[in-house]
């Protein structure tokens, strides 16, 4: 149960912003080499435009996405660059995304059509729309809705694996949480959040002098170019090698807190409006805009108060041989069987669950909020206590809850401390998400088959 107490997920918002995020989830690493085509037949071939490891990336595919996301930037107000430089941006994202997906189901990792429809059910949820005026919406902007639920489900994916391959790399020591703890003690201003832009020039892994001299070149163009009067939306979606690129290089609202503390410097200095000097990191060069700034509400400061809750569960997982149906089922009996007093939940949790908590009787303790997955939390919130659930599935299997306990009290200093590494892991997530999707690029076998390519 180690996995379900520390895996986060992200939740997909609005329909507008999660459709591009799938377009712009990943960074751009047109600079890096490929293996070129030396088989004259790969010329006949013009359907296809690449080759990622077995997998092929054909011209219908790219011509596809490139018109989903025109559209796109059209309906965004942001200026569209020079088709070829849109494509050459598209056609590196379409890579990426197809090797993260590839090293996904290599690993086993799979989104089923229960938990996607409960995903795009949050979607249309959180748009304030049913799901059928959430699917016509959908629709209206130009996107078949089977087309969007495997985009949605690609996304969950990636996700996940990216969380599970980058997770591992981020260390926080105690000595950072002590000095942020220090730093938030002797803040006299409440937090703020910031809207930003970003543009990144990337520096190749082990680049030579020659190199970054080049790339240090590229962006200061860029700034030539902001400073002339053009567009950051634009020059992003034509420059950049972030993750946020064809999104004109919108971040979006950040608490200020959780950004590199390198970003935080050079934000301090701008009115909204404005856009930075160039900043250098170990990824590369960096411009930022601040488009806008605001006070954190107080949920986002942190409530005096959190309430926890003392919880137990039974996991049993599907595989080759049992079938999820059948999981549900044998969940469902469990459950009878403890209503009814014929068993009791500690002992169906010893003989039956796949989780380290059987032991326990499938005790998990006290939780706060958080420290589940968004699948196990939600239904455990919604129990009484002493009620247990009917069948969760979450991304570890599927789960009967049963709370225990409930109790409100003032965050403890540990609690406080497992915050702070919160934030402190935020602050470094971007940038090791960066350097893990760079190194899945270098490792992965591209062939590019288009002569303008």
């Amino acid at each position: 149960m180690r996995h379900l107490l520390h895996m986060k997920q992200r939740t997909l918002f609005s329909a507008i912003a999660v459709s591009a995020s799938l377009l712009a989830s990943q960074a751009v690493f047109a600079q890096q080499s490929v293996v070129p085509s030396k088989s004259p037949k790969a010329q006949l071939v013009n359907n296809i435009v690449a080759v990622v490891n077995d997998e092929i990336i054909t011209r219908q595919e790219l011509n596809e996405r490139m018109a989903s996301v025109e559209r796109r930037l059209k309906a965004q107000g942001t200026a569209l660059p020079d088709r070829a430089d849109l494509q050459k941006q598209l056609l590196e994202r379409m890579i990426i995304d197809r090797a993260q997906l590839q090293l996904a189901k290599e690993n086993g990792m799979r989104v089923d059509d229960v938990m996607l429809d409960r995903t795009l059910q949050r979607m249309a949820e959180q748009n304030k729309m049913s799901l059928q005026e959430f699917r016509n919406q959908i629709e209206r902007e130009g996107t078949s809705y089977a087309r969007f639920r495997e985009e949605i489900r690609d996304d969950i994916m990636m996700q996940r694996i990216r969380d599970r391959e980058v997770d591992s790399k981020i260390i926080i020591t105690e000595s950072e949480v002590d000095s942020y703890l220090a730093a938030e003690a002797s803040a006299k201003a409440g937090k703020q959040e910031v809207n930003l832009s970003h543009i990144l020039v990337r520096i190749p892994e082990n680049a030579t002098a020659e190199q970054i001299a080049l790339r240090r070149n590229r962006a200061e163009e860029v700034v030539q170019k902001l400073r002339s009067g053009g567009d950051f939306a634009k020059l992003a979606v034509t420059y950049s090698d972030s993750g946020e690129a064809l999104k004109g290089g919108e971040i979006g609202w950040r608490e200020q807190d959780r950004i590199p503390q390198l970003f935080v410097d050079a934000i301090n200095k701008l009115k909204v409006g404005e856009f930075s000097e160039i900043i250098r990191s170990p990824n590369g060069f960096h411009i930022l805009k601040l488009a806008g700034k605001r006070a954190a509400s107080d949920a986002q400061n942190g409530a005096a108060t959190v309430q926890q809750t003392r919880v137990r569960h039974i996991l049993i997982k599907a595989n080759q041989i049992v079938t999820e149906a059948e999981v549900r089922q044998k969940l469902v009996e469990l459950k009878q069987k403890i209503e009814s007093k014929a068993a009791t939940f500690e002992d169906m949790a010893k003989s039956f669950s796949a989780d380290g908590s059987a032991a326990k009787g499938g005790e998990l303790g006290w939780i706060y909020p958080g420290d589940t997955v968004p699948e196990f939390e939600q239904a455990m919130n919604k129990l009484k206590v002493n009620e247990i659930s009917d069948p969760v599935q979450s991304p570890f299997g599927f789960h009967l809850i049963q709370v225990l306990e409930r109790k409100t009290e003032d965050q403890s200093k540990d609690r406080q401390r497992m915050a702070a590494r919160q934030v402190l892991r935020e602050r470094k997530a971007d940038e090791a998400q960066q350097d893990w999707l760079r190194e899945l690029r270098d490792r992965t076998y591209v062939e590019y088959r288009a002569e303008d390519q």
